[in-house]
């Protein structure tokens, strides 16, 4: 097979259902050769098999694509350090890994446990870290190298009951800046994407009033739609595309922007706690941004 991706191998995590699959699906379409790394968990996280992922390299092969499943788990240092190995010895390289793998634990703040926040972290931030760093001395030693990260809006923007998975995400969005940032030199690049999926996870949304209107236009969004932009950023088509932060949104593309300084106030005389009080914060008060939801900035049906 022969496409964007022609002879490419591309490590896709969380691959064995939604958008990772799809990804891994067109990836292969394109001619890359795929790693499906699925733990195959139950949403609840219980459990665990490789089916997922064989259903998906069965798909691909079917298909006349080139794939392998992998059951590592993401999440340990040595799991993802494992995944590589696994590619490196099916493959002999690695051309671009997607970091895709990700759950929920959707808890209002005061009522969040330990257990929840720990959970999400270490998957959702902890495993993105830990496979681009398993991969990283291989990137360099080749001088080539692409990461795709999944960040999303619950970070980005911000969402109702999900400080744990916002956490993360906004971590994953500086921590592929800080890739793109320290592997320039080596001709490494990492782009972060916020994809709007409805998927098995964001099935789990509980169906409430604050929810019930985001939850009907997330069933609008297919998990397929989000993958061909995932797959044209691992190309080498967008080489000098690195640091940047984008949405996918059914058959739109977003680019977002970064946080930068909006205003400034001087003091020459310094400052006091009062003078904060009567002149920085009614200076910047018109600049102040709402407690916006993802779904009040983005209000309308996806096209």
């Amino acid at each position: 097979m022969s496409g964007v991706l022609n002879g490419k191998v591309v490590i896709v995590t969380g691959a064995g259902r939604g958008v990772g699959a799809e990804i891994a699906k067109l990836a292969a379409r394109e001619g890359g050769r795929v790693v499906v790394n699925d733990l195959g968990v139950s949403q609840s996280g219980e459990g665990g098999t490789l089916g997922p992922a064989e259903e998906v390299v069965n798909a691909i092969r079917e298909s006349g694509g080139e794939a392998i499943a992998d059951g590592s788990n993401v999440a340990s240092w040595d799991g993802a350090h494992q995944l590589f190995a696994n590619a490196m010895k099916a493959y002999g390289d690695v051309d671009a890994i997607v970091n895709n793998a990700g759950i929920l634990r959707d808890t209002i703040f005061h009522k969040m446990s330990e257990a929840e926040w720990d959970a999400v972290i270490a998957v959702n931030l902890k495993g993105v870290f830990n496979v681009a760093r398993a991969a990283a001395p291989h990137f360099k030693e080749r001088q080539k190298g692409a990461f795709v990260h999944m960040t999303s809006t619950s970070g980005l923007i911000g969402n109702f009951g999900q400080a744990n998975y916002a956490a993360a995400k906004m971590g994953v969005a500086a921590l592929s800046k800080s890739i793109a940032l320290d592997m320039q030199k080596f001709g490494v690049r990492s782009n972060a994407i916020a994809p709007f999926a409805y998927t098995r996870m964001v099935d789990s949304i509980p169906d409430t009033p604050e929810n019930a209107e985001r939850n009907r236009i997330n069933k609008m969004m297919t998990a397929d739609k989000i993958a061909p932009f995932v797959v044209a950023l691992c190309s080498d088509g967008a080489k000098d595309v690195s640091g940047q932060i984008f949405g996918v949104r059914r058959n739109e593309i977003y680019l977002f922007s970064q946080p930068r300084p909006i205003r400034s106030v001087h003091a020459g005389w310094g400052w006091t706690a009062q003078k904060c009080l009567d002149v920085a914060l009614p200076a910047f008060r018109s600049s102040f941004y709402e407690l916006d939801r993802s779904s009040d900035v983005f209000t309308w049906e996806p096209v």
